[in-house]
């Protein structure tokens, strides 16, 4: 039997990029190891696909010998996280003991405009780059991946009771432009480097949505996909980052996503890239398509069913 590719955060809930890695390999008929840290119904899911579900914590060295053993191509994701770059060290000084052949490293597109004199003020962003580097300096065999700001989480996590209740998207952006890309065209990527890694090793690719616009333009998209006029309302960063704490959001995670509204305001996210379309031949979603898919979580109606 082939050895496994190895999925980590393979039962992950916000975008489930992993989720949705493991299910393309499964139906291309390849053996996948998913990394999950609980078992649970999501674990029980991923093993009826026909996974080979192992539990793990990316930051406990014995668990990650378990998990890594026996592989040679893997896929490393986490969510964000304090934890991030002692994550990323641990698993790579497993998979280099393991003679991993192929390390897909999923990373963020603002690493592109970062060295070791220019960094953003997000926690995270600053690890992803540290997290590269040591990376790179293991030696060990590297695709970088490095999509730009995920659907699922300013469009639709961050948005969906703003557009539900009041019409109004409202994200603390400015007049800068954006090219958000959904999860599942980032799945498609890693799908692809993962079954013929080998070709792509030592290179870095960019993942964007199809266009990249301001606000003002997407507000138009929702608008479209909804059947109901949808405007963009400009917020202050700092308020909406009191918002976030309030609600519970962890303090690191909060950090990273207000360092990302004043990196939109600056335009740092006006970026588009060909590498969704290279590396799959399927152009990626547009906003308008997904929130076409999504347009449950936009509707009030829909809404009160489900209460």
């Amino acid at each position: 039997m082939a050895n496994p590719i190895l999925i980590t955060g393979a039962a992950g809930r916000v975008g489930a990029v992993g989720r949705t890695v493991t299910e393309l390999l499964l139906k291309q008929g390849k053996a996948v190891r998913a990394m999950v840290r609980t078992e649970d119904d999501r674990a029980q899911a991923l093993r009826g696909l026909g996974a080979e579900v192992v539990v793990g914590d990316l930051l406990d060295l014995d668990s990650m010998h378990r998990v890594i053993s026996g592989c040679e191509t893997m896929y490393f994701g986490m969510s964000v996280s304090d934890a991030y770059l002692a994550a990323t060290v641990n698993a790579a000084a497993v998979a280099k003991h393991y003679g991993v052949k192929a390390f897909i490293n999923m990373s963020q597109m603002t690493v592109s405009q970062m060295s070791i004199t220019e960094t953003t003020p997000s926690p995270q962003h600053k690890l992803h780059w540290l997290a590269e580097q040591a990376l790179n300096w293991s030696g060990l065999p590297v695709v970088h991946v490095r999509p730009t700001v995920f659907l699922e989480g300013f469009f639709l996590t961050l948005t969906s009771d703003s557009v539900r209740d009041s019409d109004q998207l409202r994200l603390p952006f400015g007049e800068g432009k954006t090219s958000p890309v959904a999860a599942e065209d980032v799945a498609r990527v890693i799908a692809a480097l993962l079954a013929n890694p080998q070709p792509h090793i030592g290179k870095i690719y960019h993942l964007t949505g199809p266009q990249s616009e301001n606000m003002d333009f997407f507000a138009q998209e929702y608008s479209k996909a909804l059947g109901r006029t949808i405007t963009f309302q400009d917020i202050p960063v700092e308020p909406w980052k009191d918002d976030l704490l309030k609600r519970g959001w962890p303090v690191h995670v909060v950090n990273h996503l207000a360092a990302m509204g004043d990196l939109h305001r600056a335009g740092r996210f006006d970026r588009t890239s060909d590498d969704v379309l290279t590396l799959t031949g399927q152009r990626p979603l547009s906003v308008q398509e997904f929130v076409r898919k999504n347009a449950a979580a936009f509707t009030a109606a829909a809404k009160a069913k489900e209460a």
